[in-house]
């Protein structure tokens, strides 16, 4: 599941999990960020917002080493919480290469995404992250490379990708389109 900063993804992927969780299914949320953040602690870092001003060669390190534990999982539906890129100083940097595409084999992707207006005003109320100022415009532009990095990625791997707009005050509905997507509504 990828969604640009202020889509809802979190709020989002909670209640995805509430419901898959009370039909019985065992779910597992993985922050590809926080993973990668994780191993980056060792070494001292220990702002996530820090990890995109990384060399590439050490995001690249830090994102094979995320992926190859999210592939290890044994859990029933693994979700991946992630973004289809990463904004850095040389530029948009992917979220989800070629190499980690291959090593966590997902099966679909959900690309969430919500009126460019709401997303700038749920940015600009957060204040638990060190985000970038950013116009709507900006946003737009996100937007839409958040599809072509998302498209890129489904036809690497020749999974399905389903576009899911999480409006103000309609996550339940968001939340089942999710759910139908990923095939989990009847398994």
């Amino acid at each position: 599941m990828v969604g640009i900063s202020g889509v809802g993804k979190t709020t989002l992927l909670e209640t995805v999990v509430r419901s898959l969780r009370a039909s019985g299914k065992q779910v597992a949320v993985v922050s590809f960020g926080t993973m990668m953040l994780e191993e980056a602690r060792r070494q001292g870092i220990s702002d996530r917002d820090a990890l995109r001003s990384l060399p590439t060669e050490e995001q690249v390190r830090l994102q094979t080493n995320a992926a190859e534990s999210i592939a290890a999982s044994d859990d029933d539906v693994v979700i991946v919480d992630t973004h289809a890129f990463v904004n850095t100083k040389f530029g948009y940097y992917p979220g989800l290469p070629e190499r980690v595409l291959r090593i966590i084999n997902p099966t679909s992707y959900i690309s969430v995404s919500a009126n460019p207006e709401e997303i700038y005003r749920r940015r600009m109320n957060d204040t638990t992250r060190n985000r970038d100022r950013i116009t709507v415009a900006g946003i737009k532009q996100e937007l839409g490379m958040q599809a072509a990095m998302v498209s890129a990625c489904s036809v690497i791997s020749g999974s399905p990708v389903k576009l899911v707009v999480n409006r103000d005050g309609r996550v339940d509905e968001a939340a089942n389109d999710v759910i139908r997507a990923a095939g989990l509504n009847g398994a």
